[in-house]
């Protein structure tokens, strides 16, 4: 069983920039490929981003794309999002994921957080 704990949202004014952090509970980090979603109120969940287990390969939704950054620090058993130009509509609930492979994270993963709240106001 994997917990993970999302921190690092909050409210930031459109064009500015934010960092969530994902802290995971288990030893055995660096055999999860890791990722993160998100939700806004009355839509469907949408993939936002994923790291391989190493960290060497990402992978990004096209809303996204050039604007964020995922990065993963297997000795602090962290995932971070850097999130940067960001717009009114990447308000959301932001949640971390953990699975077996970084490649199908958009489709499925094996575990998630309970998510932090990212508004972006206009």
């Amino acid at each position: 069983q994997v917990q993970l704990v999302e921190s690092g949202g909050g409210l930031v004014q459109a064009g500015g920039s934010l960092r969530l952090s994902c802290a995971a509970s288990r030893r055995t980090f660096s055999d999860y490929a890791m990722g993160w979603f998100r939700q806004a109120p009355g839509k469907e969940h949408e993939f936002v981003a994923a790291i391989t287990r190493t960290g060497g390969r990402t992978y990004y939704g096209d809303s996204v794309k050039g604007r964020f950054t995922i990065s993963k620090d297997n000795a602090k058993n962290t995932v971070a999002l850097q999130m940067s130009s960001l717009k009114p509509e990447d308000t959301a609930l932001y949640y971390c994921v953990a699975g077996s492979g970084a490649a199908t994270m958009k489709y499925t993963y094996d575990y998630r957080g309970q998510g932090t709240q990212v508004t972006v106001s206009s």
